[in-house]
């Protein structure tokens, strides 16, 4: 696959999950819009307005500052570059909200289908916060973080679906990935432990700790890892997304279960 072909696949996928998200928004009634979500300090508008921020600019609106106090559930300089975003937004009708959504990715989808991008470590003209991700990392990462949002707010409200779209097989499938981090680095695993995780309607993801104390991945799962998880896709996102503690039963845990535990608690990896 060239990278325009990897790139534009993103592209197609974080379309669909704008739509998804966009329709989704439309059927939760404005009373709800003040619903609590699993992340800390943000509501269904909270999130609604962060999509709302990013893809406008990204979109090419101007950069926003305003000023948004001392929140504790902000952490970092990021966390405050996505909290202008929420404020900015606060006063807004739902429909103003949903209308900047389409109209900024409107926008953005129709410059990346009449320019796409060729390469994938060359670096976009336009990105939020002045981060260094090139087109690869910002266009995988685009439907990641509008269809984990699309979640966080379905939780909130009642209204759960979306699970097996092509934007939740690139998030989970992405997400995975960082289990040869947690294994080798976050859990301190020695050398030689394998681990296999095993998630619904993904291909099992495992990894060894090589002699580098790194997490390598292997091209097919061992046959009897030093420990293997099993659970479905969503306990594996509201994990890895530090989301929430699903219910015990949720998980399987067979091998060595003290090194399962670990790496459960040490799964959440996205901010």
């Amino acid at each position: 696959m060239t990278d325009q072909e990897e790139l534009s696949r993103y592209v197609d996928i974080w379309w669909q999950a704008v739509n998804d998200f966009t329709r989704l928004l439309e059927q939760v009634p404005a009373e709800q819009w003040s619903t609590p979500t699993d992340l800390a300090g943000w509501d269904v508008r909270a999130v609604a307005a962060h999509i709302a921020h990013l893809e406008a600019i990204l979109a090419g609106a101007p950069e926003e500052t305003v000023e948004v106090g001392e929140p504790d559930h902000v952490t970092g300089l990021m966390g405050l570059y996505t909290e202008q975003g929420v404020v900015a937004r606060r006063s807004c009708a739902p429909d103003e909200i949903i209308d900047e959504i389409r109209s900024a990715a409107t926008a953005r989808h129709t410059a990346l289908l009449a320019d796409p991008p060729t390469d994938g470590s060359a670096k976009p003209d336009r990105i939020f916060g002045g981060i260094g991700w090139d087109w690869r990392r910002l266009l995988r990462n685009r439907p990641l973080d509008v269809w984990m949002h699309e979640q966080d707010i379905r939780r909130a409200v009642g209204l759960p679906g979306d699970l097996d779209t092509p934007a939740a097989q690139h998030t989970a499938d992405y997400l995975a990935e960082s289990l040869g981090v947690v294994l080798a680095k976050r859990a301190g695993a020695p050398t030689g432990t394998t681990a296999v995780l095993e998630v619904t309607g993904s291909e099992p993801a495992a990894y060894v700790v090589d002699d580098r104390g790194r997490g390598e991945r292997l091209p097919e799962p061992p046959a009897e890892p030093t420990v293997r998880l099993r659970m479905d896709r969503e306990t594996f996102i509201v994990l890895a997304g530090g989301r929430r503690t699903p219910p015990e039963d949720a998980i399987d845990i067979d091998g060595d279960r003290s090194l399962g535990r670990r790496l459960l608690d040490q799964l959440a990896i996205t901010p």
